[in-house]
């Protein structure tokens, strides 16, 4: 029996081609959250960048990111992905409001918006997470690196970082007041 022939249980997955052909048409929707850690002022001292592989065997740096499902809520899909890559012991502290520092468009053309994925059109709802807890990564995330906010924004990372992400990070922190 094929994974194709499984019983989906959970409605809100989408197999593989259904998925393809919605992201043909349909622009996706995605939460995006940089970790960080900060001090008893609420001041960045860590920004938390993953190092993922991508499909075209890469490595390279990223935020927490994912689809958010039909039907689920913005602060569980936030939850969802936030525990999925940094682990059950991170602690995230959802923001208290839904609304992100920023809005992401993602494109397949790589020149369209400065954010680029492949696959699809996406929009990405931009979130800044203070993580409390115990980090490592998990999923397919292969490393966690917790990083002082100017190592974060060196050219050198951002190098590192895969379709944009180096810009949100730019933002995250412009956001917060703290861009050098």
């Amino acid at each position: 029996m094929s994974s194709r022939d499984v019983l989906q249980t959970d409605h809100r997955w989408l197999d593989q081609e259904t998925l393809d052909e919605v992201r043909a048409h349909v622009p996706m929707v995605y939460v995006e959250a940089v970790p960080v850690r900060v001090d008893h002022l609420g001041r960045i001292v860590r920004v938390g960048l993953l190092l993922r592989a991508q499909a075209d065997g890469r490595i390279s740096r990223s935020v927490v990111a994912g689809r958010v499902l039909y039907g689920e809520a913005l602060r569980d899909a936030l939850w969802r992905h936030l525990t999925k890559d940094l682990g059950p012991e991170a602690s995230p502290q959802i923001p208290v409001g839904v609304a992100p520092f920023t809005v992401a468009e993602y494109f397949p053309d790589a020149e369209t918006s400065g954010f680029h994925d492949p696959r699809q059109h996406a929009v990405a709802l931009g979130y800044l997470v203070p993580c409390e807890g115990e980090c490592a990564p998990s999923q397919d995330a292969l490393d966690l690196a917790w990083l002082s906010p100017a190592e974060a924004l060196t050219d050198e990372v951002a190098a590192e970082m895969s379709g944009g992400h180096g810009r949100l990070v730019r933002r995250a922190l412009a956001f917060a007041g703290q861009l050098p």
